[in-house]
């Protein structure tokens, strides 16, 4: 293989920009590039040997576990696929950082300072465990994404062991700010700080997250020697090869919150004008042989391309056989903070989000609000806003973690209401019904549409 031939692979089975400015930046600096995904994916073994096709030299891993319903598919396709080649953010070093508490434990064994965190597998021992964070306390599921699964919980607000299927913990809020909320992330690639930012939180919100609303702040230029030591030293113990480093101050010094293994581009993009993705296609053609000069990657880190690459297969229409079927009327486990309940839910394709009544929000613990969302109406002029939280649905033992808006539904039949947020992932039976009833009478109810 000479250099010229070297040809990078990007595993990832979503859309997503950051996977297309990666394969972007590769095609540009003058390298083959595939994307690999279901639609043109193959592993084949025969008489002992094992080819992919198609064939890479080297794979970056952009695997979004964390919004995978069972993420070790996902590690074992990439276990897979690292036996046939390179990869960037090998299996088990994205998997620790997958799970947090598995993270902080690694950084914790490295010396890496983390916020003091507590897991516990029964409900009792979490809750007596509460005490020691003092009036209030950051609760989490172990897997979660863009903010999803994180609440912030008082003293008195009883906590359970586990959020639907996953687990969950306390961890210590750590709050230097007197005016609003903000942490740092700094992008690591290789050995390189890439760029980095402050994240403020969106008004009347704690968590900085981008996806949210948070603003940024380019910090890449003002960045202390500590800093920058303690983001290599996390991205390095986790044995990632690109993270975003999320860092908090605290009064006592800085603080590691999470070392993320498919950090977004575009929040880092808009605070400082640079892309990672240069910097990732250059080590991967590195991590395969090659070499790509530095004036490359800086000719290409003031654009995110995240257009179309032309390797981008065809995407297939065909419905899998294997699609699950859901009711009209379905029996579902709604999960908050305060406990779980079977209820009957009614499923509406015409819905964008699913929706829970306020008292039953209440009743198993769904805050905190996380947005405010218009929604129009056919009967209410000029539409109205509702209040979203984060809400875990069970169907069928499959979690769905959601951001579902809050209503008054005490004159519906039923205290939740199924959107495509949930259904895109089922084929529903008109004609089924959990609560055995007669199809005869039909509930009324307005078709909702956000703006």
């Amino acid at each position: 293989m000479s250099e010229e031939n070297i040809t990078l692979g990007v595993l990832s089975l979503h859309s997503s920009k950051e996977t297309k400015a990666i394969l972007n930046a590769a095609d540009e600096m003058g390298y083959g590039t595939e994307w690999l995904r279901a639609e043109n994916t193959t592993i084949d073994v025969t008489d002992g040997e094992m080819r992919l096709d198609p064939a890479v030299d080297v794979i970056a891993n952009r695997l979004l576990l964390s919004s995978d319903e069972e993420p070790t598919e996902g590690v074992g396709l990439a276990l897979t696929l690292a036996k046939q080649a390179p990869m960037l953010n090998e299996p088990i070093a994205a998997t620790t950082a997958l799970h947090k508490f598995a993270s902080a434990a690694t950084l914790a064994e490295e010396n890496v300072p983390i916020p003091d965190a507590v897991m516990a597998l029964s409900n009792d021992t979490l809750n007596k465990k509460r005490q020691q964070f003092g009036h209030r306390a950051v609760y989490k599921t172990a897997i979660g994404t863009h903010g999803g699964g994180t609440w912030m919980v008082e003293l008195d607000d009883p906590v359970n062991a586990k959020i639907g299927n996953r687990h969950a913990f306390l961890q210590q809020f750590i709050d230097h700010d007197t005016d609003r909320h903000h942490d740092l992330r700094v992008y690591v690639v290789g050995d390189e700080i890439v760029g980095a930012m402050n994240r403020y939180a969106p008004d009347g919100e704690w968590r900085t997250n981008v996806a949210l609303g948070g603003d940024v702040e380019d910090m890449t230029g003002q960045l202390s020697d500590e800093v920058r030591s303690i983001a290599r030293r996390s991205a390095d113990a986790v044995g990632l090869d690109y993270a975003g480093v999320d860092i908090v101050e605290g009064d006592d010094g800085y603080y590691v919150l999470e070392v993320n293994p498919t950090a977004g581009f575009r929040g880092l993009f808009k605070a400082t004008g640079i892309s990672p993705a240069p910097y990732i296609a250059k080590l991967a053609i590195e991590r395969a042989g090659g070499s790509v000069p530095d004036s490359e990657v800086e000719r290409l880190q003031g654009t995110l391309d995240d257009s179309r690459p032309a390797c981008m297969p065809r995407e297939t229409t065909e419905r899998s056989s294997e699609t699950i079927v859901v009711g009209y009327i379905e029996e579902v486990v709604v999960t908050g903070t305060r406990g779980a309940k079977t209820i009957l839910a009614k499923s509406d394709t015409g819905a964008t989000r699913t929706s829970i009544d306020t008292r039953l929000a209440a009743e198993i613990g769904t805050g905190p609000i996380l947005d405010i969302v218009n929604i129009k109406s056919g009967s209410v002029k000029g539409g109205r806003s509702r209040p979203v939280v984060d809400l875990v649905v069970g169907i069928g033992g499959t979690q769905h973690t959601v951001t579902a808006s809050v209503e008054d539904r005490s004159h519906m039949d039923y205290p939740l209401l199924l959107g495509r947020d949930i259904l895109k992932h089922y084929q529903v039976d008109v004609t089924r019904r959990a609560d055995d009833e007669p199809d005869l009478d039909i509930e009324e109810e307005e078709e909702d549409a956000e703006e």
